[in-house]
């Protein structure tokens, strides 16, 4: 998979793409994740991104020009509409992202990803693009840096041959199994006993049929639990 980042702040990846599951995608030759700096593709001397908006109001809007010309060039190295490649805007206003979401996209070849900053987008760069609109929450940060390093580590630990056991991924919190909401079951590791706590026998006891049926239980629990909770 590659990974195209078009942001502001391209410093900001450096260390996070050197660390973890995402340097381990990398040095496979799994992952490549390459970052353009949309400052390089304006035209005046302060290397302006952002502009105040029509209409008046606070804060400043990223203007269409740089991110048009970054995109133009890319456009040589992909084509938007083929199925393997996805444009990805990070912004408020799109879906939530899940782990299905993740699955889909970690189908893609090619992924462009567009980091926002300030009050938003000109609306005309939404408009002339097939945008993927991903939110990672609703909450606010000063820009989509962030969220688009959520995204390439959630999309690294997908990648086959990336995890040391590529079973680990499917077994993951909020996939299918174990708990179809996103609660997983206890994990437990030597030694057996610490301060007095103790590993549960069944997950001792060699029986691979029961230690599944009480991971499963143990999921529901935890799910049922966090639902009365939100009912008080």
């Amino acid at each position: 998979m590659r990974v195209d980042v078009l942001t502001i702040f391209p410093e900001l990846f450096g260390a996070f793409l050197r660390v973890g599951m995402v340097d381990v995608a990398r040095q496979r030759g799994k992952l490549e994740v390459r970052l353009t700096d949309l400052r390089a593709f304006t035209e005046d001397r302060h290397r302006s991104v952002d502009e105040r908006p029509y209409g008046g109001g606070p804060g400043m809007v990223i203007k269409p020009e740089p991110v048009f010309r970054a995109l133009q060039i890319l456009g040589g190295e992909f084509d938007a509409s083929r199925d393997d490649t996805e444009m990805v805007l990070l912004c408020p206003q799109g879906e939530r992202l899940r782990q299905a979401h993740l699955g889909d996209l970690a189908e893609t070849r090619h992924l462009v990803v567009l980091c926002g900053r300030y009050e938003g987008f000109d609306e005309r760069i939404i408009d002339a693009f097939p945008w993927r609109r991903v939110s990672v929450g609703d909450f606010v940060l000063s820009g989509g840096e962030v969220p688009a390093m959520l995204l390439i580590e959630g999309l690294a630990r997908l990648i086959p041959g990336v995890l040391g056991h590529d079973e680990s991924a499917l077994r993951d919190s909020f996939n299918e199994w174990p708990g179809e909401d996103g609660f997983d079951h206890p994990h437990y590791t030597r030694p057996v006993q610490y301060r007095g706590r103790m590993v549960p026998e069944v997950l001792r006891s060699g029986d691979h049929g029961e230690i599944e049926n009480w991971r499963r239980r143990a999921a529901k629990n935890a799910r049922e639990t966090e639902s009365d909770k939100s009912h008080e």
